[in-house]
This record gives structure tokens, sequence and C-alpha cells, in this order.
């Protein structure tokens, strides 16, 4: 039971990063905002700016939950609080955009900034929530089980992803704020088994007094001083930068750009995001059995050819049919490149600083997922008078970034099996 109700909340969860992040958040703001090809430019900078500090955010304040975890010993409070706030955040984007605010700001409708920010804070939250949940899965089994827990939460999530695109059936086309408040609901009910139902173990060793609040920052910043004597991770995790940059840019404006550029409908998006999802299994499994003939480097460098190939053909996608070959490869390379990197820093990094590095690499991640997304945002944004062509130049910015990645990805040394 305690493994099932904590994978439900992955399930719960995905269905957020779904229908949210991915598919009915940019969905209402290109038909709030994207009167013209001018506006739908507007609307990918309003999409990009507002998951660009949610990642602020998280990076602001992700460092402190280590502490709190090592004071307290509790994750399921966190969890219960964090995932409540993004929960409720959902519901109240439903109940601004359903609503009858008539009032304007800056020229635009005032539900529209309220729903954003709205999405802000609930992006921040299921984020925060994450690192808690992430954290418990070590108290679920023995060392040798926690892959098994960890592939069945990620199974499981991939259920929540079809499941919850089922709401799409219930929304009028051009009404997609009708997704928001269904949507919190069933965040809400499959969140309800970890609840109630999981406990924290005892904590042990929680410590009250000793670590500093500001501990959290300042051991990134002792393991970032560190890299200069591990040079061949600091140059992985600069390429990692930009590869993730470029993932994690092209999630947040998939859908605006496959239906405001490409002119794909919400129904076609819908199946394309379902294909995609089942690429990114596909490549995950796949890439896990290349990695081990081909070595983990190689295995990254392929797949940020496959991430560069895929934003090439949706730079030039004049066609839908070119858009759905770039939707597989993106999802290849999302569920292939978590695979191949966490391979690469097991085998770059010696075993007793391994958490260490693990740990710079998830705040770097973090720190992708703010950049990338400023940049297209600001593109859009300045080249809005051109109409799609300020889309197509920011998504041929994403591919820049992964060359830029793979250039710098050359430079690391794949360690011998010996010092492995």
């Amino acid at each position: 039971m305690p493994i099932l109700s904590w994978a439900l909340y992955d399930f719960a969860n995905t269905i957020f990063s779904s229908n949210i992040n991915t598919v009915f958040f940019p969905f209402y703001l290109d038909a709030a905002i994207g009167s013209s090809e001018e506006m739908s430019q507007v609307a990918s900078t309003f999409i990009s700016y507002a998951n660009a500090l949610a990642s602020f955010f998280l990076v602001l304040f992700s460092p402190l939950y280590g502490v709190w975890i090592d004071r307290t010993g509790q994750k399921k409070k966190y969890i219960v609080w964090f995932a409540s706030i993004s929960i409720l955040g959902t519901f109240l984007m439903g109940v601004f955009a359903l609503g009858n605010i008539e009032a304007e700001w800056f020229g635009l409708p005032a539900a529209l900034f309220l729903v954003v920010i709205m999405f802000v804070i609930a992006k921040f939250f299921f984020n925060s929530s994450l690192v808690f949940y992430d954290t418990m899965m070590s108290d679920l089994g023995s060392k040798e089980e926690i892959p098994l827990i960890s592939g069945f939460g990620v199974a499981v999530g991939y259920l929540g992803t079809l499941v919850g695109l089922t709401v799409y059936l219930f929304v009028q086309e051009g009404s997609p704020e009708q997704a928001f408040i269904p949507t919190a609901v069933l965040y809400l009910l499959f969140s309800l088994p970890l609840f109630f139902f999981l406990k924290d173990p005892p904590a042990k060793n929680k410590d009250k007094s000793k670590a500093s609040f500001f501990s959290g920052y300042k051991e990134i910043w002792a393991t970032f001083k560190e890299m200069k004597s591990y040079k061949n991770v600091f140059t992985f995790m600069i390429a990692y930068f930009f590869l993730n940059d470029a993932i994690a840019t092209t999630i947040a404006i998939m859908a605006i750009y496959a239906t405001a550029v490409v002119g794909f409908n919400g129904g076609q998006f819908i199946v394309l995001y379902l294909v995609s999802t089942i690429a990114a299994i596909i490549g995950s499994f796949m890439f896990g059995h290349i990695t081990t003939k081909i070595g983990s480097k190689n295995a990254i460098i392929a797949v940020a050819f496959i991430l560069i190939t895929a934003l090439v053909i949706a730079a030039l996608a004049v066609a839908q049919w070119m858009f759905w070959v770039a939707g597989s490869l993106v999802g290849i390379a999302l569920g292939s490149m978590w695979v191949t990197s966490r391979t690469l820093i097991v085998e770059l990094t010696p075993e007793e600083k391994r958490g260490q590095f693990f740990g710079l690499f998830a705040f770097s991640g973090k720190v992708s997922s703010i950049i990338g997304p400023l940049i297209y945002g600001t593109i859009t944004l300045n080249l809005r008078e051109y109409g799609d062509t300020a889309s197509r130049i920011a998504i041929s910015s994403l591919a820049v970034m992964a060359v830029i990645g793979l250039i710098i990805l050359f430079k690391v040394k794949q360690p011998k099996a010996n010092e492995i």
C-alpha cells in the first residue's frame, strides 16, 4: 500500500504537468491573446516568462528544502502542503478564467493576468513538492528495490498523462480554460492516497540545530568550488545545461507552436502529445540498451543529434507531417536524456562525491529551465511584428543552444571501464 500510494502521487502530479504545463495553459493563452499572428507571439512570451518565473522561484528556494528534510526528517508534511497549494492554484486558474471579470490591465483582460499568476504559483509548488516526493522514495524499500520502485512510479506517471488528457473530451473547442478545474479535481483525487495512507518513518538522526538555515546554498557553492578538481564533470554539467535548456523550453512551448505556427487544432495536438509521450517511453528503454553498447557519452551525443534534428525540422515545418516527425523525435530525446546523462554522472564522479554532484546536476537543470524560456519569450516579444517568423527564429535559438551543448559534450572524456 505505501508504494502504491506513493506512485499514485506521480500519477496525480503528471496530470498537472501534462494538462496544465504542456497543453491547456498554452491553449488558453493563445485563445485569450492570439487574435492575430503578432498577438500569438505575445502569447508565446507570456507562456515562456511564466515558466521562467516559476523556475526562478524554484532555484531560489529549493536549496532550503534539503535543510528542512535534514532538520525535521519530514517529507510527507511538505508534500501535502505544497501539493495542496498547487491544486488550489490550478482550481483558481479555472475560477478566474471562467469568471466574469470585465476589468482590463495593460490593455488585456485582468482575468488573464490572474490566471498567469495562479499558474506560476501552481507550478512552483508542484515542482517544490517533487523535491520531497523524490526523496521519499528511499524510505520505501532497500537499495536493491529502489530502481524497481522508481520504474513503477514512472510507469504509473505515464498512465497519469493518458487519464489526464481524457479531460479534453469534456472541453469545448476554443474554451481550453474548461480543463483547469477538472484537472485540479483529478490532481487532488489521486493525491489523497499519499495524503492519508503514507507516513514518514521515525526520524533517526534529525538535526534541529547544527545545520544553518542557508547551509543548502553553502553546500552548492562548496561543490561548485570543488569543480576545478573535477573538470570533466564540470564540462559535462555545462553541456547538460545547454541541452536541458533546449528540451525544457521545447516542452513548455510545444503546444502553442504547433497550433499557432504549424496549424494544429486542439485535438490534433492532443494526439501528437500522446505520440510524443509514447516515443519518450520507447526512447528511455531503447537508450538504456544503447548506452550499455556504445557508452554513455556517445549515447548522449546521439540524443543531442536527435534533439537538434527535431528542432531544425520544427523551425522549418511548413506542413503538419513535419511537426509530427519533430514531436516524435523530441519525445525520444526527452525520454533518453535523463537515462543517458544520469549514467554518465555516475561514471564521471567518485562514489563518495556522487550525492554532491547529483545535487549540483539537478540544480543546473533548474537554472537552465529559467534561461531557455526567457530567451525564447524575449525573441517572440521583440520580433512579434514578424508573426510566425518570430516563433521560428525563437525555436531556432533552441537548436543553437543544443549545438553549443553538443560541442562542449565532445570535450568530455569518457572514463575507461577500470576507472568507473
